[in-house]
């Protein structure tokens, strides 16, 4: 059936009315006080190179979405028997022992090394990222940026995070243009924050690198150190 013209017009004006509702997004004002005083500790601390981290600062945008977000968590408004709901699901479940099966070597050795549990382990990476399905899908820069400069409650811990996110970076050769997670910067199938990933991600595949991306045996290991060291 074509659609009349009338219901045209009425698909584009609802169009136009989204696009007027969303939350504009800037890009961050690198020249502001607070950003340019952040830059040159981090540049006095840590020796940063000044032109790339110029240029990581300047890539970055504030989103409003993001504040909205952190001011409303679902965890701080949900009772539990809805948050039950969400995890514990056939699907969730199904996907969970098939993570148990692929992994069981890496697991048992993991709790046997460390004394925490498989299972905990399992369920861990099952309720953070459905067992690395959703990892998130906000630039880590952006987020720490926007939770940093423009969130004055919790601005000194996420310029914190910020400044370990950039840390990470350079150890690690994260990609900052690119590299994805949670609205609260939180990174990988572990959801760990750049601080957590700093003090307790581990190598566990023994590569030379801690990759809670794409190495399983890493993320595994590093959970378990984060709960053996906790």
């Amino acid at each position: 059936m074509m659609p009349t013209a009338t219901g045209m017009l009425r698909t584009s004006c609802l169009a136009l009315a989204l696009v007027a509702q969303a939350p504009v997004v800037a890009a961050l004002d690198a020249t502001r006080a607070d950003v340019r005083e952040f830059a040159a500790e981090m540049r006095r601390k840590h020796d940063f190179d000044a032109a790339w981290l110029d240029a990581v600062l300047a890539d970055a945008t504030s989103e409003p979405r993001i504040i909205e977000l952190i001011s409303k968590p679902a965890e701080s408004v949900l009772p539990w028997h809805r948050y039950r709901d969400h995890f514990l699901t056939a699907e969730r479940i199904a996907a969970g022992v098939d993570f148990w099966v692929e992994h069981r070597a890496r697991l048992a050795a993991i709790e046997q090394k460390t004394g925490v549990s498989q299972h905990v382990i399992v369920g861990i990476l099952g309720a953070e990222t459905y067992f690395g399905r959703i990892t998130g899908r906000y630039r880590v820069v952006d987020a720490l940026a926007t939770l940093a400069f423009d969130y004055p409650p919790r601005s000194t811990f996420f310029r914190a995070e910020l400044e370990q996110f950039l840390l990470l970076a350079r150890e690690e050769q994260v990609d900052v243009a690119t590299v994805q997670g949670s609205y609260a910067g939180a990174m990988g199938s572990a959801q760990f924050m750049p601080r957590s990933y700093r003090a307790y991600a581990v190598d566990g595949d023994g590569d030379g690198k801690r990759d809670l991306w794409g190495s399983w045996d890493d993320v595994i290991a590093s959970v378990a150190n984060y709960l053996e060291k906790h």
